[in-house]
């Protein structure tokens, strides 16, 4: 196990991709064993010593960055066990990229659906988050294929997880360590927002799998050490698109019949497995007129006149693929598709041409925001269905009522929009980040969520204390002691410190 403690050696584990700054460290530390953790978290639970967990540091929160005490980094963790071909199963330590997690589950002919933006990011840091992405519309968050997790908890005990065995009762959970201690745990009991991708808070609900508990729990109730993951066989072909509009009608239109259709589909084939095959999007994204233009800079055949775009993915076969095009053909001619301009394939080379067209977003904001030296501010939050045409509305009035630059894009298919303000100067950072408080409080309003799939960390916890206030703020704390009596796992993570005094 590597120990570092000076400065120069330990900088790079002090930031991550929210770009806090003012991060600080005592000690670093680079396990290579789940004994070494145990041993590290033993020494810093009797010192009441703050431990951050650091893996690739892609988050956006700041939840890997340390103010005080030790950072464990879990970059030796990078073992992919097992691919269990016949059982659709694989076994991996956290620190394992999901990149390489990708790469290695393909060439075995399987899928592992979760896709966030941030390929580089590692699965033990995906868990904590229960990181979602594009293809979350037809596959959910990465909750949805965890089965197995080994955690250490802050006194060092390990706890060994497997789904559909343990369940809360009455409000309660009880888990038993490897060493045979007990552990009895009160759960919150706020409702979830009524979204469909939710990542603000601990999962809470009248009878939850304790698994669920970890997944989503930013670090602050273990450290994630390995994890069993359900896989499905890769899907044999794409049909996808880029579709332009010169009408934002219609193009929200498209986007209510695709969405309605799809779920439809699903609820069929869950009574009829043999259904006929109809459209079924394993994937709905959006661009606002001013994202069209950012990506226009590098992708100068996106017209000029387009109001948004909606990218969109479908599964196909050979026996399926003649028919489904024709019904997504009829669907876009219906809802008034520029069919003439937009992109269509169905071979792998040109459907990552399009992935790169969706990527090319995000790193275009990140490229005009350094030159204006600021900081980009995005929104991540979710509303019910029958809220998101008003608040989209509600967005884009404000964002132009201010004068600031900005563009819209993301998850349409899930009510899940990232706006983002690109401030020029100090002023109009004052701005956005007035104008973000604005969209938070419209969006829990709505009975939405002010966070879908970057989590709370240290950036959001106050706008969580605006979710879900002080009574269920001190639930989610009364939990934590359960788990880590002094609190020193994740500080600062999801609520203020003030909640975890006794």
């Amino acid at each position: 196990m590597q120990v570092k403690t000076q400065l120069d050696e330990i900088q790079n584990y002090l930031t991550d991709a929210s770009n806090m700054q003012g991060g600080f460290a005592e000690k670093l530390f680079v396990p290579e064993t789940v004994l070494e953790i145990s041993e590290i978290l033993r020494e810093a639970n009797e010192k009441k010593i703050a431990v951050t967990v650091s893996g690739a540091r892609t988050g956006t929160v700041g939840g890997a960055i340390p103010f005080g005490g030790y950072v464990i980094s879990l970059e030796k963790f990078n073992k992919i066990k097992s691919i269990d071909k016949e059982n659709l199963f694989a076994t991996v330590e956290s620190g394992v990229s999901l990149i390489d997690f990708q790469k290695a589950v393909e060439a075995e002919n399987l899928f592992y659906p979760p896709d966030p933006t941030e390929w580089s990011c590692q699965l033990g840091g995906t868990v904590a988050t229960n990181a979602s992405g594009a293809r979350s519309f037809k596959y959910g968050a990465t909750r949805n294929f965890v089965e197995t997790l080994e955690v250490v908890l802050a006194n060092g005990e390990i706890v060994k997880l497997k789904r559909g065995e343990v369940f809360s009762d009455n409000g309660f959970i009880e888990l038993t360590t490897e060493s045979g201690k007990t552990i009895k745990a009160k759960l919150p009991t706020y409702e979830q927002p009524d979204v469909r991708k939710n990542t603000s808070g601990y999962f809470s609900g009248a009878k939850i799998d304790a698994i669920d508990l970890f997944i989503g729990s930013e670090g602050t109730l273990g450290i994630i050490t390995e994890i069993g993951l359900k896989l499905l066989p890769k899907p044999a072909s794409f049909f996808s698109g880029i579709i332009f509009f010169e009408n934002e009608t219609n193009l929200l239109n498209f986007v209510n019949e695709a969405r309605f259709i799809s779920f439809q589909t699903r609820a069929d084939k869950d009574q009829r497995p043999k259904t006929k095959d109809r459209i079924d999007a394993s994937l709905i994204e959006y661009f606002d007129e001013n994202a069209l233009k950012f990506i226009s800079e590098k992708f100068p055949e996106v017209p000029e006149n387009a109001k948004g775009a909606i990218f969109f993915e479908q599964e196909t076969n050979a026996e399926t693929e003649d028919a489904l095009l024709e019904q997504w053909n009829e669907l876009l001619e219906k809802n008034g598709a520029d069919l003439e301009r937009s992109w269509f394939t169905t071979t792998e080379q040109d459907r990552e041409k399009m992935r790169a067209f969706r990527h090319a977003l995000p790193v275009s904001v990140n490229e005009r925001i350094v030159r204006y030296k600021q900081k980009k501010i995005g929104t991540d939050m979710a509303v019910p269905d029958d809220c998101f045409v008003s608040f989209l509305r509600f967005l884009k009035e404000k964002l132009d009522e201010s004068g600031l630059e900005y563009v819209i894009f993301g998850h349409i298919g899930d009510n899940h929009l990232h706006a983002n303000m690109i401030p020029k100067t100090d002023e109009e950072a004052t701005k956005a980040r007035h104008l973000y408080g604005r969209f938070i409080a419209q969006s829990i309003m709505l009975g939405g969520t002010i966070s879908a799939e970057h989590g709370i960390g240290k950036h959001k916890s106050k706008y969580l204390y605006v979710q879900y206030g002080e009574r269920y703020l001190n639930e989610m704390a009364e939990l934590k002691r359960a788990f880590d009596p002094h609190g020193i796992l994740g500080r600062g993570n999801m609520f203020d410190v003030k909640f975890l005094s006794n």
